[in-house]
Order: structure tokens, then sequence, then C-alpha cells
């Protein structure tokens, strides 16, 4: 018996023929070409607005002796660290504990307070330089309040505020110092005259701390986040058309009143964001009022409430220049 041998030929000249059709060069490496990418600078890198922070007794520093387990994860840390360290010296906060809110503008956080100031918790509000590339509708409101030109000087709505309005590094940092000084001023001022704020404690730089509104983990939300009971409506609308009374009175003008600035806690209201209030004292201020008092009235108009939004409005107007005419009035 003869063993046939099995030998697989169809592999063989399968293999036989792939090795002849093999080709016998090497491709071309081409060597690897990278760009070179450009490091984005953040805008409050700029040595302009560096300088503007250390004129204003915030110059960040490399390892601030404040430090936070919060901020850790946070991108703009260190930029936040430097704006918190004056109040940590001061001994006024002891510790940041969350993000209340955040915007283009600013952001807000809770903190623990220092036990020196009596409470538990403050909120300190930190403004960013770049606020101003994206501000709304600036032209209405910088002529109308005070502002500071280049060399830091208070001036008012008139051609001085050329030098305010140019758009260099410097001229933007005066900005940020004008606006954020006038937006702790008024608050002060409307505290002050009773309007209900969030008391205002202190301002170093570009940031404000104020009264905390909430519990922590747990901040006051904004008016428009909120049902209203029935039995909260009418009286919640009269206290916010009081206190648009009174900040007229302590010649303030919100300018961008609406339940989207509007905090609700524990059946009352409180105003904030005053970044763009104006002076009723200047021109063009009444449209901004009537604004205010039309979004009050919109808002709660949801609920069934109707009131006349313009004649609410002139209503508040010919008392307010009334009271500019004889300023007795307000002792009355």
């Amino acid at each position: 018996m003869v063993k046939k041998l099995r030998h697989d030929f169809s592999t063989y000249e399968d293999e036989q023929y792939e090795d002849e059709m093999t080709p016998r060069w090497e491709p071309i490496q081409r060597p690897v070409v990278r760009s070179k990418q450009t490091k984005k600078t953040s805008y409050e890198s700029n040595v302009e607005v560096q300088r503007w922070l250390k004129e204003q007794g915030v110059e960040p520093q490399p390892s601030p002796t404040f430090q936070s387990s919060f901020l850790s994860s946070q991108r703009d840390a260190p930029w936040i660290l430097s704006s918190l360290t004056p109040l940590y010296e001061q001994e006024l906060i002891i510790d940041v504990l969350h993000v209340v809110r955040s915007g283009k503008e600013a952001t807000v956080f809770c903190c623990s307070a220092h036990p020196a100031t009596g409470l538990q918790y403050l909120a300190v509000k930190i403004y960013r330089p770049r606020m101003f590339r994206s501000l709304k509708n600036d032209a209405d409101y910088r002529y109308n309040r005070m502002q500071r030109d280049e060399q830091g000087r208070v001036v008012y709505g008139s051609s001085r505020l050329r030098g305010v309005a140019r758009k260099t590094i410097r001229g933007q940092a005066v900005r940020v110092l004008s606006w954020i000084e006038y937006e702790f001023e008024t608050q002060r001022l409307l505290h002050q005259a009773g309007v209900h704020v969030p008391r205002p404690l202190a301002h170093v730089g570009n940031a404000v701390l104020m009264e905390y509104i909430g519990t922590v983990g747990h901040a006051a939300p904004l008016l428009r986040d909120v049902r209203l009971e029935a039995e909260e409506v009418e009286p919640l609308f009269e206290r916010i058309l009081a206190d648009i009374a009174l900040s007229l009175s302590a010649r303030r003008v919100h300018g961008d009143l609406s339940a989207y600035n509007i905090l609700y806690w524990e059946g009352e209201t409180v105003l904030i964001d005053f970044a763009q209030a104006v002076d009723p004292a200047y021109d063009e201020v009444y449209p901004l009022l009537l604004r205010d008092v039309t979004r009050v009235c919109e808002y709660f108009a949801s609920y069934g409430l109707r009131r006349d939004a313009r004649q609410l409005a002139h209503t508040l107007w010919v008392q307010h220049i009334a009271r500019l005419e004889d300023p007795g009035l307000d002792e009355v």
C-alpha cells in the first residue's frame, strides 16, 4: 500500500505568487511637519490689566496665601484667588463654598464668612475685565453716570468720555474700575435708602462682597424660576414698585430690571445687579424707567395682575421731578 503524501500545492503557489508580486521598494518616509501652536493669552494676563490690578491692591501672586479646595478645579482659579485674597487678608471671608451663578460679566460665589463679620455666609461677585467686550447698549448707560478717563479722573457725560470709550486695553481696564465702583456705590446708596438689596460690605479691585441670600448649597432663586402663591402676587408687586420709587428718590434707575435680576427668598423679593443703573438727573433716562416698570408689570400679568405700566412710570417720574424742584417733599 502506497501512502500518498499530502501536499497543499495551492498554498505553495499562493506564497510563490505573493513573493513574486511583492514590491521591491520602500515607501518614502516624509518628515512630520508640526505647525507651531500659538498659545492664546487670557485677557486678564495683559500687562495693562495686571497694572490696573496692582493699582487696586489685588496684584496676582504666584502662590496666594488664600487657598480653597473648591477652586482647585476651576479654570480661572489663579485669577479668582487673586481677587479674593484681599478679602481673606482683611478677615472678611475664610473659604469659598460654591458658585451661586455665573454669567458673561461676573461670577458670584458663596463664601464662609470670617467670624469677625458676625455672619455665617457672604456672597462675593467677581467681575471679569473682558465683560466690556460684550456689554450690551453700553452707550445708553455710559453717558448717564460717573466714569473715569484713562488717567483715572472722574468724568461725567461730556466730551472727556471719549478717552474712556477708546478700545485700548488701558481704556477697558479703566472702564472696569468705573463700572465696578459705580455698581458698588449704587448698591450701598440704595441699601441706605431702604431699598431691598443685598447689604454691600466691601469692594476691592474687581470683587464686591455682600450679604448672601439663601442657605449654603441653596442660594435664593431668581423670581423667574419660582411659582408664586396667589396671595403673594399683589404684595410682591407693590414691594418691587416701592423699591423702584425709593431708588428714584435716591437718584437711581435700575436700567435693566426684570424677573431675571430679582431674587425671591422666603416670601420676599430682593433687587440685584446694578451694573447698568443710571442717575435720573441726566437726559434720556425716562425710557429706561418705563422699561423697568413695563417688565415688572409683564411678569405679574402672567398671574392675572393687570397694571398700566405707562401710567405707573409716568406717576413715579412726575413725583421724582417734583422732589427735585422741591426737596422738602421728601421730608413730608
